[in-house]
């Protein structure tokens, strides 16, 4: 997977799923206590058990929060929250066949579950289903022609395919969408480097500059732009 297909990956996951900072690394393990001690008088209750999940996900406690997600699939199967999540773990444990089936268990509940049908566009491609992710991605662009994520997806796609104009048009369509998202910007930078569009890359970078990026840490890329 290329560089350009990872930062997509990360910029939808990135809210729940986060590394933890030294400084407020305690705060999350304080909480998992009070989830953990609260769920120990009401160990059935399965709203509990979800909240102890996120922290366990938060602090990247895979198998503890699968086998919570479990638990609470167990007792009810349709419950999207489980679903979706087990999902986001499973993809983590690599444990891929499981992470479609549980994405495909709650489109078939949600037909237009957004994150669900994203979700396994990218696990798709990650797995090397490339056929069907490009048809998945293709579709969620129809059914969200303004989601500059949905695009920029996409884009990431025709990067390892090597369809290079096409990803530089999905960018730019991200852009226009979201014109203050950096890494969209950077992706598209890269894009007409390799497609030898220095004058619109080096344009590129100088609106990166003006959004407050340092012009040094852009320097690497100034310098492909000659």
């Amino acid at each position: 997977m290329n560089k350009n297909f990872f930062f997509i990956i990360l910029s939808i996951f990135t809210y729940f799923c986060d590394r933890v900072s030294a400084q407020n690394y305690q705060a999350l393990r304080d909480s998992l206590s009070k989830a953990t001690e609260a769920l120990s008088y009401k160990p059935d209750s399965l709203d509990l058990r979800l909240k102890k999940a996120g922290w366990n996900i938060l602090l990247e406690q895979w198998q503890y929060a699968r086998d919570e997600y479990d638990f609470v699939l167990k007792q009810d199967p349709n419950n999207i929250a489980a679903l979706f999540y087990r999902a986001f773990v499973n993809e983590k444990q690599k444990r891929y066949n499981f992470a479609r089936l549980d994405y495909e268990n709650l489109i078939k509940i949600v037909p237009y579950h957004f994150e669900a049908r994203l979700g396994l566009a990218l696990l798709n491609h990650k797995d090397k289903h490339f056929t069907e992710a490009l048809n998945q991605i293709n579709k969620l662009v129809e059914l969200y022609p303004d989601s500059a994520i949905v695009y920029a997806a996409r884009a990431g796609m025709e990067m390892d395919y090597k369809h290079y104009e096409l990803a530089e048009f999905d960018y730019s369509k991200a852009i226009e969408l979201e014109p203050e998202n950096n890494n969209y910007r950077l992706n598209r930078i890269n894009v007409r480097i390799i497609l030898k569009r220095k004058d619109d890359a080096r344009n590129d970078l100088d609106i990166l500059v003006r959004n407050g990026i340092p012009r040094a840490n852009l320097a690497e890329y100034y310098m492909k732009c000659k």
